[in-house]
């Protein structure tokens, strides 16, 4: 079963970038976001969090699957944020960092545990950049972040992630980042790999959406930005779909 990942595919076979609405249980509080998420028509929805100390997964994912069909993803940060119940799972490898236990570890750990579920298992190489501040992925992971203007060292490093048969990169300065990953970054990654690259966290505002995707993101998530201003969620998902409407109309 690989009908997430073949619907990524397919949208950079047709140059149709994507975008993902990233919900933290622990601050699912009410629906709003996932609302006008539904309504701006975003493309999947990401489940996780570097660390859960109040909201319950499971009601979290109970509560989005009576809401709405849109394919719903695990992004676990723990062992323990799994549930068969979700479409399909990030299996995140941190390349960008040296702890051993998020690079194959804890996927040992879970291993198991998912080979007895339906979900969708997809590799991803998760990369952390360093996006101004330390923020709870890199905190929690105890990894230092790619510096933010080294895009050689990104580019190693995922061009050797799809050298190891990940099937996603995906670059995040994390949950709370002062800025998100420069796009003149994103232009080299995309540049040297040949499998769909996803970028993250400090997405603030449409314009920044529609910079990452030019430059090369095939999809973008959003999650802070959606919690503190579920509003501006239509106006990202908007930028998104102009971005793929620019690159369209430049190929031709």
């Amino acid at each position: 079963m690989s009908a997430i990942y073949d619907s990524i595919i397919d949208g950079v076979k047709k140059k149709r970038k994507k975008i993902a609405l990233l919900i933290d249980p622990d601050k699912f509080k009410s629906a709003t976001a996932l609302k006008n998420g539904i309504a701006a028509g975003v493309d999947y929805i990401f489940v996780g969090g570097s660390l859960l100390s109040e909201g319950s997964l499971q009601r979290c994912v109970e509560t989005i699957k009576k809401t709405t069909d849109i394919p719903l993803v695990l992004f676990p940060g723990s062992t323990d944020q799994i549930d068969p119940h979700a479409d399909g799972i990030l299996f995140l490898s941190l390349i960008s960092g040296r702890n051993p236990d998020n690079l194959i570890g804890k996927h040992v750990a879970s291993a198991p545990i998912l080979k007895k579920t339906s979900l969708e298992i997809i590799p991803t190489g998760y990369m952390l950049i360093d996006g101004g501040n330390i923020t709870s992925a890199s905190y929690m992971s105890n990894t230092i972040p790619i510096p933010f203007n080294k895009s050689d060292i990104a580019v190693c490093t995922a061009m050797a992630g799809e050298m190891l048969g990940l099937k996603l990169i995906y670059l995040d300065t994390g949950s709370g980042a002062l800025k998100h990953v420069s796009p003149a970054m994103v232009k080299e990654v995309k540049k040297n790999i040949n499998i769909p690259l996803i970028a993250g966290g400090g997405i603030k505002t449409a314009e920044n959406a529609y910079d990452l995707c030019t430059a090369g993101a095939d999809m973008i998530v959003i999650g802070t930005v959606a919690e503190q201003s579920p509003e501006l969620i239509s106006e990202i998902a908007s930028a998104v779909r102009q971005s793929s409407d620019y690159i369209a109309a430049t190929k031709e």
